[in-house]
């Protein structure tokens, strides 16, 4: 069965390609809006369960794959920073201070759907405001979540993970993998 990964990002697809070669990424649009009184721990399943039926009703034959990712900083979310002083904002929060990093998946196949959220522990060292303004001033932070990249140069501002590095990056490899091999074995009897 023909497998859709329901993504526009580049690092989610190359990342796809660990666990198989044999599927097609699509970009669909779909309201990202999330309920105002949603835990923030809860939003990037929420989203990615959106993602996936969405991209389950244009592939209604297929093994649809929706991810989101969220940065989580003292129970705030930490979104794409819309603009240079958004990311020195975002960065400075994240300063000496471990955050969460959760990415939410989605499986959904036949009409059937499987969900689940991986949670990394990301800590920051301490920065000097020179050194966010310089990260700013890079093109790497504005197309991600809580403002920078773990495997680009915003790996420099990083002191430790606890968790799944992949996941930071935007795709729980692993978990996903053998939540992929359950739902095929429970969904369609298929090892």
């Amino acid at each position: 069965m023909k497998i859709i990964l329901a993504s526009a990002s580049p690092r989610r697809r190359e990342l796809m390609r660990y666990i198989t070669e044999d599927f097609e990424a699509v970009s669909l649009d779909c309201d990202e809006t999330l309920p105002e009184d949603i835990p923030p721990m809860e939003a990037s399943e929420y989203l990615a369960v959106l993602k996936a039926k969405a991209a389950a009703e244009k592939f209604p034959d297929c093994v649809v794959i929706g991810c989101d990712t969220t940065v989580i900083c003292g129970g705030e979310i930490l979104g794409k920073p819309k603009d240079r002083a958004q990311c020195i904002s975002d960065i400075s929060k994240l300063s000496g201070r471990t955050h969460q990093v959760v990415t939410g998946c989605c499986i959904i196949s036949g009409g059937r759907v499987s969900s689940f959220s991986e949670v990394t522990d990301v800590t920051f060292r301490e920065l000097a405001a020179a050194e966010i303004e310089s990260y700013a001033d890079t093109d790497e932070p504005y197309d991600k979540a809580g403002g920078y990249g773990i495997q680009g140069l915003g790996s420099a501002l990083i002191s430790h993970i606890n968790g799944d590095f992949f996941n930071v990056v935007g795709l729980p490899v692993g978990r996903l993998f053998n939540e992929m091999k359950k739902f095929r074995v429970e969904c369609c009897g298929v090892t």
